[in-house]
This record gives C-alpha cells, structure tokens and sequence, in this order.
C-alpha cells in the first residue's frame, strides 16, 4: 500500500514545476509522509568516515535540505549521513526563477540555485532542535556579493560547528560567480590557511572537506591532494555538478548551470579514481554524481569512495530509492564475499585507470 502512496506522490510531484515540487517534498518529509522501515545498520555496511561512525555509507548531497528543515525525515529514509546547505552567512535569495531543469530523457537535472538559503543564523537555530543521533554534515557557501570570501568561510565554519558532525569547503559550485577560481592553487591554500586556523579546527577538531569540480585536470588534482595533505583537509567530496552537457537529449539541455544525474556519474567517477590514486588511498573521499543504484554505490567504492551521496535520484525514483539501494548494496558485497563494505574500497581502481581512462595519470 505504501509502495503505491510513493508512486502516486512522485507522480503528483513531477506534474509540478521542480523547485514547487522540492518545496512540496519537504513539506512531506516535515510530516514524515515518506517514513520508509528500514534497517540499515547491518554490519556489513557500518563503515567510519573521518572518525566519524556511520550506520551505511549511503549519504544525501548538499542542495536537498538546504535549511535544515527535515533531518528526522530523511534520516527515516535510511540515510546513512545527511548534509545540509550551502550555509552562508547571511540569508540569500539565490539566483532568479526558473532556476531548476528536469531532464527526464536523460535522467538529470540542472539547477542555478545560487547558494540560496536562511543564512547561518537561522540554520544553527534549526540544527538546535534535532535531537536524533544521525551524523550531519553542513556545506560552507559565500554571499554573492562578499568582498571576502574567505571571511565568510570562516565565519560559517565557526559559527555552525558545533551542531555538525563535519563541514564542507563548496570552492565547486558554478553557479556563483568567481567561486571555482579558489580551486587555483595561490587561491586554494590562502583560503585552506585561514581555515585550518579557525577554531573550528583548533577548538572543536572537526572534520573539514573540500568539494570540487568534476572539470579538473591532472596537474589540477595533483595540487589539491598536495595542499590537503600539507595543511590537514580531512577528505575530499568528489564531485560537485558539471558545466559540460555530455550527448544529452532533453528538451532543457543548453539551460546553464550545473549538470546532476545519470550524465555526471562516468565524469565524476573519474575524477574520483584518480584521487584516490593519486593520493595512494589515503584521503578519505566521498564519491558523488550519478548514483540511482546499488550498483552505482558500489562502483564508486571500488574507485575509491569510502561512502557515497546522492540527491538526483530522489527525484526521479522517490523515497524508496535509499532502502533500495541499500539492499542492493548489501548483495553486491555478499556476493563478493566481503565481510564490510571498508574492504571493498579502492578494490577495483588501477583496473578502471587502466581500462576505461586515457591513462592520462600514469604519465
């Protein structure tokens, strides 16, 4: 019966324009309408991420719960881990509507959103009324008009980190002007400087993450392993959505802005395998773009990814998707004999480097 009451609301939700269909979807998850019974705690997917204890490796990327609104509901989906945001420092409308594009044929979507969202103020008094124990992550935005950006990371980091498990450095998004210019190498450790002095770090030893671009090259990732190495960056989100429109067919495809689903997972993956090679496995990463799967999840932990997050498939599969993927996940790993989902992590990498790459890394 439940299964038919999913159905029927993501019926309704798609007849909707997509960012109406967003808000609707929070409405429901305040009412916990879409409460799956899942246990997702099997040992074999319990799995530790920057120190931190996680009941599965199957996390919601930044974008969906930008406010903080519904982390009970969307812990009730099975969700492993949560993270909110993009967080700035003060309340930002975000970019100008229509700002959300559904690409059915291709299984995507792309959104300008522009970082909109109550500010910090507002989010850590929301962050204060959960009392679960689910572990929360909060992604760090910049008000569009900051003439220090850094400033603002700063001051996002310090002010919410104490009602999070751990945070995120968005140096990615595109659709804030002049954003990814801080994945450049001068601009990248001036800002991770400042961080890794905030008190955040000194104080509350929190983990600190960097989300970055699926468009990077060699030399590129090369310099951001190196400097989260020598400054402390505790793991790496791998990857934000892409400018590139690989062979897409829908009607919405030239729109700008950033390109999540289906179409992101090979371009991701990626760069993902080549972090961790790069890297000799030792920086945790989060594996991001294109998961709709078990399958998927579990690719991406192959690569290199000790968990994983989604968001694109909520929209086109519903609720259910985490128990899905989940249960396929599990499968995937008594099938190849694993006792927990941490052996499987890099397992397949060098192969994948090898066989479906330029090999570009090796040279």
């Amino acid at each position: 019966m439940k299964k038919h009451l999913f159905r029927l609301a993501l019926k309704v939700l798609h007849l909707l324009q997509p960012e109406q269909a967003h808000n609707l979807a929070i409405r429901f998850l305040k009412l916990r309408v879409f409460s799956t019974k899942i246990i997702s705690n099997h040992k074999k997917l319990k799995v530790q991420f920057c120190n931190i204890n996680l009941p599965n490796p199957i996390g919601l990327a930044a974008g969906f719960d930008k406010n903080a609104e519904v982390l009970p509901g969307l812990f009730s989906l099975g969700f492993g881990f949560v993270e909110v945001g993009a967080v700035t420092p003060h309340p930002q409308k975000g970019n100008k509507k229509p700002r959300i594009f559904r690409l059915r044929e291709d299984q995507a979507i792309i959104n300008r959103l522009g970082f909109n969202n109550l500010g910090m103020h507002q989010i850590i008094h929301k962050l204060s009324t959960y009392k679960g124990d689910g572990k929360i992550g909060l992604n760090v935005g910049v008000n569009r008009t900051s003439p220090n950006k850094i400033l603002d990371f700063v001051s996002v980091l310090n002010y919410t980190s104490p009602a999070v498990d751990f945070l995120t450095i968005n140096v990615s998004s595109p659709n804030t002007e002049g954003l990814r210019n801080l994945q450049s190498k001068q601009d990248l450790i001036k800002l991770v400087k400042e961080v890794m002095r905030s008190d955040v770090v000194i104080k509350d030893h929190k983990p600190i993450l960097l989300k970055i671009a699926p468009e990077l090259n060699d030399e590129e990732l090369k310099s951001i392993i190196s400097i989260c190495e020598n400054y402390g960056i505790s793991g790496i989100i791998a990857t934000n959505t892409t400018t590139k429109r690989p062979n897409l067919t829908s009607s919405h495809c030239k729109q700008t802005g950033g390109l999540s689903g289906r179409p992101l997972f090979n371009i991701s993956n990626t760069i993902l395998a080549k972090l961790y090679y790069l890297s000799n496995g030792k920086i945790p990463l989060i594996g991001v773009g294109g998961v709709f799967s078990g399958q998927d999840a579990y690719k991406k932990i192959c690569l290199g990814a000790s968990v994983v997050q989604l968001y694109t498939a909520l929209t086109y599969q519903g609720p259910t998707v985490v128990k899905k993927i989940i249960t396929e996940l599990k499968d995937l790993l008594d099938e190849e004999g694993y006792e927990n989902i941490s052996e499987a992590v890099g397992s397949k990498n060098l192969t994948y480097l090898m066989e479906e790459t330029d090999r570009s890394i090796f040279g």
